[in-house]
């Protein structure tokens, strides 16, 4: 299937109403973390800045680096994955530049599932039986992995442990009924499809296992960055705005505050998911509403990655984010403050 088909059965492109220097070329993961864009785009962010957007699907972020060293993407969204420094090494300059799903306490991003035969049979009891498990993650280098290691460790094992299946994380849930893998760290919505098909059941999450964990990031490419410097200014005002509303519509762990009603429904628009309990049901991510990332957790899956011998180059975590878009924005639309209710 080619990428054209492949996005006209997940996301749903608004009609282009600026300029076409004005349109913005966005990776998308195809997890929940995405919202902030669907938002900015239902909500007329991005028109209100002279904007649009197409939408291009990816299974994970680390697929996303090549096309946007390329200028093929403007922006992208997911993990900072191990092949995002080693590009930088080799001089393809794309940028870590914002939060797109973290993981304060009560709002985990991955969600560590386990087949629900293996519970009911006591072949699963605690992390320890992880022990030679086939797990779905979602790439090679991506920060799921650090997670997992982190959850490992805890129980003596660590990633070395497990058998990595990679999949995109729809196919975690074919992978989950068809027993294809024994467990899963998987993202929302696909980790709810899964516990609701009885295939899984819910362990833990990031939030839990390492909590704060910078789980995705927003990226732009240096073409963007640096060509086209005012456009990708006026999109991290928009994109913020969106992350401000999403804000709105987190509760209790849940898609339950004010704002949850609409944000769902801008989800079941968007998204190949037109069941709006789905939505209702998951563990939305965190996402900050100022915009900045966790540099110290990023250090720490950094670490992770170096030891696994899967950054090539001479290359620091500090080299690759770019506040300055965050920066500009803020200046405009200043600190947030959380609505009163």
């Amino acid at each position: 299937m080619n990428r054209k088909a492949a996005l006209a059965g997940v996301l749903m492109l608004a009609p282009l109403c600026a300029h076409a220097d004005d349109n913005v070329k966005v990776g998308l993961s195809n997890t929940s973390s995405d919202v902030g864009v669907f938002i900015a785009d239902k909500k007329g962010y991005f028109r209100d800045e002279g904007l649009s957007f197409t939408g291009i699907p990816f299974d994970s972020a680390a697929k996303m680096v090549a096309p946007l060293g390329s200028g093929e993407l403007d922006v992208g969204s997911g993990s900072a994955a191990a092949g995002l420094y080693s590009a930088y090494a080799r001089g393809i300059h794309v940028a870590i530049v914002a939060d797109t799903a973290s993981a304060p306490p009560g709002y985990g991003h991955n969600i560590l599932l386990v087949r629900k035969d293996l519970m009911l049979s006591g072949r699963y009891k605690t992390l320890a039986d992880f022990k030679g498990m086939k797990v779905a993650l979602t790439a090679p280098g991506a920060s799921s992995n650090s997670t997992m290691n982190e959850a490992l460790k805890q129980w003596g094992l660590s990633f070395h442990d497990i058998e990595p299946v990679y999949l995109g994380y729809p196919q975690h849930v074919v992978a989950l009924i068809n027993k294809g893998v024994d467990a899963s760290l998987t993202a929302e919505p696909a980790a709810t499809q899964a516990i609701v098909a009885d295939a899984a059941i819910r362990i833990t999450s990031d939030d839990v296992i390492d909590p704060f964990h910078q789980a995705a990031v927003v990226l732009y490419s240096a073409a963007f960055a640096h060509e086209r410097r005012e456009v990708a200014t006026r999109y991290m005002r928009a994109y913020l705005r969106a992350v401000r509303y999403y804000n709105g519509a987190l509760a209790g762990g849940k898609l339950a505050g004010p704002n949850a009603d609409d944000v769902i429904a801008i989800l079941t628009q968007y998204t190949a998911i037109k069941d709006a309990s789905v939505y209702r049901a998951i563990s939305p991510q965190g996402c900050n509403p100022d915009g900045y990332v966790n540099e110290a957790s990023l250090k720490k899956d950094f670490v992770f990655y170096r030891q696994q011998n899967w950054v090539e180059g001479e290359v620091a975590v500090e080299q690759v984010i770019d506040n300055s878009f965050v920066d500009a924005a803020l200046k405009t639309l200043g600190r947030y403050s959380p609505p009163e209710h």
